[in-house]
């Protein structure tokens, strides 16, 4: 199996993470590790002694031997580094979200389709074993058709300055929401938040309509006394919940539903079932590492991206809805 060669950009607060997962796998060489701070850098030449550190990107994207860039930066620079990395041949895997605008998530793929390299964005939660648990339940018809996806993202959280707490943290609710459902069959968006410590809402509220009916319901905020991490998928035929906080149970399927039959005039109709409820074992592996080895087998083509370039630039074009329905308080229709 051949190696495959790859640089971290960005060595805050998600790019360790990535330093720690790619130089644990079979397959891979660690060769950069790339930041404007001298001192992040320092810090990580004696954890990793056989990858070189430097604050330089040029050094990355001038090395012929490099297959492979990802990118753990601030948003607002994913755009020029991962065009960079394009034109120079890399395949790139960029942090979410992908870009600050949509037209910028255009170029970017019209850059990796003419370089013929793989473009991938970082939303970890299509990774995690839960998650995959819940779409595996989805396309085998376990819950039957879907009825509406409730989540709730919220903690006592940092206010950033650049952004509101959708793009924060609705995305990860967003991807989720990917694996069961096709996010290009949304028709509305409804937004509505507050914002109170500066110009971007802190605490907001998502409602997405689809054109199957489903609909779709997240609840983030950065000002809450306590961390909810919680998501309901309701189907006709059983319900789950999601709970991300919790240590090891975090599926329950329930087999509860409304039985309803409107050819019957029967007054016991609806009738309600309540059934046992079931907590799935699910595999302990760190969704990052599993992102890591998707990411190395998409590069040696071997596989087809769990998330793309694609999926990055729709999450992008819903968010930006969901701004447009904040400033014009009304729902925006979109195609």
């Amino acid at each position: 199996m051949r190696q495959i060669s790859v640089g971290i950009v960005g060595l805050g607060y998600w790019g360790p993470n990535w330093l720690r997962n790619f130089s644990a796998l079979e397959g891979c060489k660690l060769s950069y590790g790339c930041d404007l701070s001298k001192e992040r850098c320092a810090k990580f030449v004696r954890l990793y002694p056989a990858t070189r550190f430097t604050t330089k990107y040029e050094d990355l994207l001038k090395d012929p031997s490099l297959d492979a860039i990802v990118i753990a930066t601030p948003t607002s620079s994913h755009y020029p580094l991962a065009a960079a990395a394009l034109k120079a041949g890399k395949h790139v895997l960029v942090e979410k979200p992908m870009t600050r605008t949509s037209a910028e998530g255009k170029k970017l793929l019209a850059l990796a389709k003419k370089n013929k390299r793989k473009l991938l964005v970082d939303h970890t939660f299509a990774y995690t074993s839960s998650v995959t648990r819940i779409e595996q339940s989805v396309n085998m018809r376990e819950l039957g058709e879907l009825l509406y996806f409730d989540s709730t993202r919220i903690n006592l959280g940092l206010i950033q300055k650049d952004t509101n707490v959708l793009w924060d943290l609705a995305i990860h609710d967003l991807t989720i929401l990917s694996r069961i459902a096709d996010l290009s069959d949304i028709k509305e968006v409804l937004a509505v938040g507050s914002a109170h410590y500066g110009k971007h809402a802190e605490d907001a509220h998502l409602h997405l309509t689809f054109g199957s009916g489903l609909a779709a319901h997240i609840h983030a905020s950065w000002l809450s006394p306590v961390k909810i991490r919680k998501t309901l998928i309701a189907g006709r035929k059983a319900m789950i919940v999601y709970d991300d906080t919790e240590p090891s149970e975090k599926l329950r399927v329930y087999d509860k539903g409304i039985e309803h039959d409107t050819t019957k005039p029967d007054p016991f109709f609806p009738k309600y079932r309540s059934g046992d409820v079931l907590i799935p074992a699910l595999p302990m592996t760190e969704a990052l590492m599993n992102e890591a080895k998707h990411f190395l087998e998409c590069v040696r083509g071997k596989a087809t991206p769990i998330v793309s370039g694609q999926d990055g630039l729709l999450m992008v074009k819903i968010l930006e809805a969901a701004d447009e329905s904040l400033r014009r308080k009304r729902s925006i229709k979109i195609h």
